[in-house]
């Protein structure tokens, strides 16, 4: 199990995200993301808008899905 912030993925709070995969934590980020912004989180609406580009726009975004995989990687396990 590893652990990524919500900044570490682009956001700007320092809440953990914890999984197996990289893909876990991107999940349970897009998730914080979507609630932030129905909470009226203005402070995460830039991080939910550049997500909302990302998908779509899969292979423009491939190299920050890189860039967090490999991130993830290079983590310790917790």
């Amino acid at each position: 199990m590893k652990t990524m912030t919500c900044r570490q993925l682009g956001g700007p709070c320092d809440l953990d995200h914890r999984g197996e995969t990289a893909d876990d934590v991107i999940n349970a980020q897009d998730q914080h993301l979507k609630e932030a912004e129905k909470g009226g989180d203005a402070t995460h609406q830039e991080a939910r808008n550049e997500m909302k580009a990302r998908w779509r726009h899969p292979k423009k975004s491939l190299g920050w899905y890189r860039d967090a995989k490999k991130a993830f990687a290079d983590l310790p396990e917790a």
